[in-house]
């Protein structure tokens, strides 16, 4: 990607009559700068650059459009795979076990988390990444966007990151999209206990084919499996985390109480309460009733 462009903006600076010092000299860099772009040698143009020359060249936001591709390729061949299936996924199932999903990030959000990297290089690396991660929300506001299901860990809502005003609105961000189309959120509340992904967020994709491929995440880690046995495994323990989990309305409640600032843990709802507004909902939803044993059976009519 870094090649292709490197020869767009060759072309376009062919095309609009410039030598490469020249261009150099309207976008505040050496020509070197320039060499290097077109060549696609040396360090990757930054996302400030890019949007420069975009201008300067009269692009109408081709080179920033291509920019987050280019910026991929510095990362390692398995994030990458897993970043290209994300793009091309019917259905992203996701668990959060420290932060909230970069898909449901704000931006002041994502900058503070993405400034706790230790390997950070300064204010410019930053700006890129915070920028590629918003740049990859886009997708949810395509016509073709995928389901996405996000299981949030009560910890992702009690960790103030960014200071109080960043979390307050991080968390209206999580309530507004769980009122989109094709988005469910919810929460494992802390009183669920241990669980298989304890230790590290995990997320599963299913593909146009209805392949599935899944991620693991941890600290200083990452993990892309693409072995059906072993996605079957992750998929498997995804569906026992969703189903521990607050139902959406209740999620949604817990989510609403941190964010004023008055929910106590003594106020997370009892596992026969939870059961019993699960089963009210699925009665509003369509008919369906939860018995003992989590059978489902179909409500019948009385006699006549």
């Amino acid at each position: 990607m870094a090649e292709l462009f490197g020869s767009r903006v060759r072309r376009l600076r062919t095309a609009a009559g410039l030598t490469q010092a020249e261009l150099g000299e309207r976008t505040h860099v050496v020509s070197t700068r320039i060499t290097q772009i077109e060549r696609a040698s040396g360090a990757k143009p930054t996302f400030e650059l890019a949007r420069t020359l975009d201008t300067v060249l009269g692009a109408d936001s081709l080179l920033v459009d291509m920019w987050p591709y280019v910026y991929r390729e510095a990362f390692p061949d398995w994030s990458r795979a897993f970043m290209a299936y994300s793009e091309r996924a019917v259905s992203i199932r996701q668990y959060a076990a420290h932060v909230v999903p970069g898909l449901l990030q704000t931006r002041d959000y994502a900058r503070a988390v993405l400034s706790l990297d230790p390997l950070l290089s300064g204010e410019q690396q930053l700006e890129e990444r915070v920028n590629a991660r918003l740049g990859r929300q886009e997708r949810l506001r395509s016509p073709d966007r995928p389901e996405l299901w996000v299981v949030l860990d009560e910890a992702v809502l009690r960790r103030p990151i960014g200071g109080h005003a960043a979390m307050r609105a991080q968390l209206g961000r999580l309530l507004e999209a769980a009122t989109e189309r094709r988005t469910t959120v919810q929460v494992l509340p802390f009183d669920q206990g241990g669980h298989e992904a304890m230790g590290g967020s995990m997320t599963v994709l299913t593909l146009p084919d209805g392949v599935e491929v899944s991620y693991k995440e941890g600290a200083d880690f990452g993990q892309l499996v693409e072995e059906p046995t072993d996605v079957k495994r992750y998929a498997v323990t995804y569906d026992r985390l969703r189903a521990a989990s607050l139902p959406p309305l209740m999620s949604l409640d817990m989510i609403r109480s941190v964010m004023e600032g008055n929910h106590r843990g003594a106020s997370v709802p009892s596992r026969s309460e939870q059961r019993r507004v699960a089963q009210e909902q699925l009665q509003q939803s369509g008919g369906w009733r939860l018995r003992g044993g989590g059978r489902r059976h179909t409500r019948r009519r009385p006699r006549p």
